[in-house]
């Protein structure tokens, strides 16, 4: 078994904290460094403020050697498919080869509100997710020289050179996390390595997993 760190620095934590947990957490072998990636403290200000959790893993990326670093969970509001897809890209690169991006449709209306985002209704929100997943992994996972094109409701992506690669080959592992009943599990099925389910109980992740099954078979 592997034990693995996970924070949620939005409820109050500085990059120069995070990094001291991060070293010590790998000093300590732990297998994996995630953080959350929000922008609003739930119930608390938060203070100083939030942290972007890709700013902090390309910090993180320098500054550790072994311990994997990823999110729990990006939320597919927050950045175009194409941009993020370059992004973790170069953080797995910076750290060797040591990334996991975690993606989910995202829930938090207020700190989309309190930082200008769009925050669309539940149906759109998993229409985006889905549209992200084929687009970041198509990117990665297209041969070198040739390239990738999508066409969609929400991303058109044209003749894309689909660069830079990853370290990891054909891609980083990604992570699909939420409590959704049915595309959750059908989206983590068809395009992740790991389906996460936060802060629920035996039950339901039986009932998550056996969803995530079928849609498999």
């Amino acid at each position: 078994m592997e034990l693995r760190i996970f924070t949620e620095p939005q409820q109050g934590a500085t990059y120069d904290q995070l990094l001291r947990i991060a070293q010590a957490s790998e000093q300590l072998g732990f297998g994996a460094f995630f953080r959350s990636d929000h922008y609003l403290g739930m119930g608390t200000e938060g203070l100083p403020g939030p942290t972007d959790a890709w700013t902090t893993l390309a910090g993180l990326a320098r500054e550790t050697s072994t311990i994997r670093l990823g999110t729990l969970m990006t939320s597919a509001t927050f950045r175009h498919p194409g941009p993020l897809a370059i992004q973790v890209a170069q953080v797995d690169q910076m750290s060797g080869g040591r990334v996991e991006l975690g993606i989910g449709a995202g829930w938090f209306e207020e700190e989309h509100t309190a930082y200008g985002i769009p925050f669309p209704d539940t149906k759109e929100r998993f229409d985006v997710l889905e549209e992200q997943l084929a687009v970041i992994t198509g990117l990665w996972e297209t041969a070198e020289g040739d390239r990738f094109s999508h066409a969609g409701a929400h991303y058109t992506v044209t003749d894309s050179p689909a660069l830079p690669k990853p370290t990891q080959r054909p891609r980083p592992p990604v992570l699909v996390g939420g409590k959704g009943k049915r595309r959750t599990p059908a989206l983590a099925a068809r395009h992740a390595d790991e389906f996460n389910l936060p802060f629920v109980s035996e039950e339901v992740t039986s009932a998550q997993f056996g969803r995530d099954r079928k849609s498999v078979v």
